[in-house]
């Protein structure tokens, strides 16, 4: 078994996967929403458990993103759960490097039926971010060293968002819904090609979208998984659609007007795989890892990847 373990957590390093990014917004992994929820008979949210996530995805183009994540949840009471995420984020890539605290997610989480066959949560929560999206260039290139970097490049999506969410839970199934929306714009992002002028490589630019005072839409996320349990080994396959609802909106460069762009509505379908390996009662390992289907044709919030592992271990007390 062991063996076996080591063989899944390898793999991370090796699996070409893809993702809409969902880990980076938030919602997906917040709450009654979150992936590779263990099913218990009788449910008791006072446990208390720490995450420390190790998150590693690819882009379209160059920059690779990096984050590592605190996950807490404590118990309200024996029906009510409060759950934080504090995520550290750091990005490089052929325009620069980034790195800063990246966007928070809290959420509360009440079981609202309970029978001995399944479970049924609800989640109320939101996001705040850390920054207005506006980190500015570091790499050799002195000429652009005050030149904003486009979305990929940055560690806050700038916005205050409300999500709600609940989730089926039972031994073999897990089904979920969310919708994450965004409330107040404080993403002032003001990337510009003109500004890169001299840049080696003028295709390369122009494959990052422009976001300038973006104000991205509002999705809405189906989870659908299958468990399959071995002693201490949990395995679950599912599929992970996530749909922007809602044109994301940017500000025109030359009549500095809101518009709303065209093909950044649609659906972000992934498979997702999920190994856990439970130690005991109180410590375990995740392996998450995800191969997307098919994607938005325009994706200007930078959240599109290419190549997705997480790594976490969990503590309960």
């Amino acid at each position: 078994m062991k063996r076996l373990l080591m063989a899944l957590v390898l793999s991370a390093a090796t699996f070409q996967g893809y993702g809409q990014g969902c880990s980076d917004a938030g919602f997906c992994t917040m709450g009654a929403m979150r992936p590779s929820q263990v099913y218990s008979q009788k449910i008791n949210f006072k446990l208390r458990a720490l995450e420390v996530n190790q998150y590693r995805g690819t882009t379209k183009i160059t920059p690779v993103i990096n984050v590592t994540t605190l996950d807490f949840t404590f118990g309200i009471t024996e029906k009510t759960s409060f759950q934080v995420k504090i995520p550290y984020q750091w990005v490089n890539g052929n325009l620069g490097e980034t790195s800063s605290l990246g966007d928070i997610s809290y959420s509360v989480t009440s079981n609202i039926k309970s029978t001995e066959k399944y479970h049924i949560n609800a989640t109320l929560g939101g996001k705040i971010p850390t920054n207005n999206s506006t980190l500015e260039a570091s790499n050799e290139f002195t000429s652009f060293q005050d030149a904003e970097l486009p979305m990929y490049y940055q560690t806050s999506l700038g916005t205050w968002d409300v999500v709600a969410g609940a989730a089926f839970i039972s031994k073999k199934w897990m089904f979920a819904a969310g919708v994450q929306v965004p409330v107040v714009h404080n993403n002032d992002n003001d990337f510009r090609f003109e500004e890169w002028t001299g840049y080696p490589s003028e295709d390369y630019l122009r494959h990052n979208h422009l976001a300038n005072d973006l104000k991205r839409g509002t999705d809405v996320m189906l989870r659908a998984e299958r468990a399959f349990h071995f002693s201490n080994l949990d395995i679950r396959i599912g599929l992970l659609p996530i749909f922007r609802i809602t044109k994301d909106q940017i500000r025109d460069i030359d009549t500095n007007e809101m518009v709303k762009l065209d093909n950044t509505t649609g659906m972000a379908l992934s498979a997702i795989l999920g190994v856990a390996y439970h130690f005991n009662t109180f410590h375990s390992v995740k392996l998450l890892i995800g191969r997307k289907i098919t994607d938005r044709d325009v994706n200007v919030d930078g959240l599109t990847r290419e190549d997705v592992a997480s790594l976490a271990y969990v503590i309960r007390f």
